[in-house]
């Protein structure tokens, strides 16, 4: 009986904890662009989009240390961005509610080096509609909306999609 409840409140925080990252107006639209932020870095360096990333390929990832999917994820598209960079690639993994500290040692221990964004408050998952992590956006030169991965991808799709926009 309380493993039944345990499992019933479980599954009870979790939809209330996808449901706020929901937003009524935040379905992205192929070909479109997505919504400009400012976040933070890991290391306090303000970084703005899509301004400080015209004319590139720019990868949005949302992501957080417990999502069972992300870590593997995360180290498995690194040699895809290590490749594509000094193309034109730009990954950007935004850290969904969690302090600088408990992305910091996350990262740290994935040894990745594309940067990683803090989404403090999730105001930005929510501007973008996510429900679930890991998501991913992928944009074209242009800053438009390419693809949209919802949970785990492989590297080889990943590839794939990056060689066509590159």
């Amino acid at each position: 009986m309380i493993k039944q409840t345990l499992s019933i409140l479980f599954v009870v925080l979790i939809l209330s904890a996808l449901n706020g990252c929901q937003s009524e107006s935040s379905a992205l639209t192929k070909g479109e662009p997505p919504p400009a932020f400012q976040l933070q870095d890991l290391n306090q360096e303000r970084l703005n989009f899509p301004q400080d990333f015209a004319g590139e390929v720019v990868v949005i990832r949302f992501w957080a240390d417990w999502c069972p999917f992300c870590e593997s994820e995360m180290q498995s598209i690194e040699p895809v961005y290590q490749t594509y960079r000094s193309k034109g690639l730009v990954i950007l993994a935004l850290n969904v509610r969690q302090d600088s500290e408990t992305a910091a040692a996350f990262i740290e221990k994935l040894d990745i080096s594309y940067p990683v964004l803090l989404d403090r408050e999730g105001a930005v998952a929510r501007a973008y509609g996510v429900i679930g992590l890991p998501t991913t956006f992928i944009l074209d030169r242009k800053g438009r909306l390419h693809t949209r991965i919802i949970g785990e991808s492989t590297a080889e799709l990943f590839a794939r999609i990056v060689d066509e926009l590159i």
